[in-house]
């Protein structure tokens, strides 16, 4: 059990860290804001960032609308399967960890709102682009930080071991 904490100690902080932030940025929109209304907290670039309070009950970007319980057994999954994978992360892969605990925390913060009012609660609007919350950064940070790892890994050769020369040794 010692070795399962350790292993497993900054996936468990920084989703934590994710989930709580992602939930207290949402509590207090739903306690500030009416249904649809914002809020543009920089006047000089007007209503281009604005925080607007909107119940999202689809999937990303606002996709796949009313389809609730299939969307939850599919976050369900998606959080297993990232746990799982985490447990094959070597110990020194960091950047692979931290992305998967950056999607494990955005992935558990938007099933808390599933869970308890069945929908997710979006509040960052920026231009034209889908209104996003805390948990949906999350998660795309992660993707980025995977593709990240995927691509530094594939430079440095897919095992990590030094490459051979041929005709000679490495």
């Amino acid at each position: 059990m010692k070795k399962f904490l350790k292993h497993n100690r900054l996936l468990f902080l920084i989703a934590a860290l994710v989930i709580v932030l992602d939930q207290l940025t949402k509590a207090l929109v739903r306690q500030n804001l009416a249904f649809g209304e914002a809020w543009a907290p920089i006047p000089a670039i007007g209503e281009f960032f604005r925080f607007l309070y909107w119940q999202n009950r689809g999937a990303a970007f606002g996709t796949l609308q009313n389809a609730g319980p299939i969307l939850t057994i599919v976050r369900i999954v998606i959080v297993l399967f990232i746990v799982v994978f985490y447990q094959k992360a070597e110990i020194k892969d960091t950047l692979l960890k931290v992305s998967l605990s950056l999607m494990l925390g955005g992935a558990v913060g938007n099933l808390v709102d599933q869970f308890s009012m069945g929908f997710v609660t979006d509040f960052i609007a920026v231009g034209r682009f889908p209104i996003f919350n805390i948990a949906d950064s999350a998660v795309t940070i992660g993707v980025g930080l995977m593709l990240l790892d995927m691509l530094i890994k594939e430079k440095n050769g897919s095992n990590g071991e030094p490459e051979t020369k041929p005709g000679g040794d490495a």
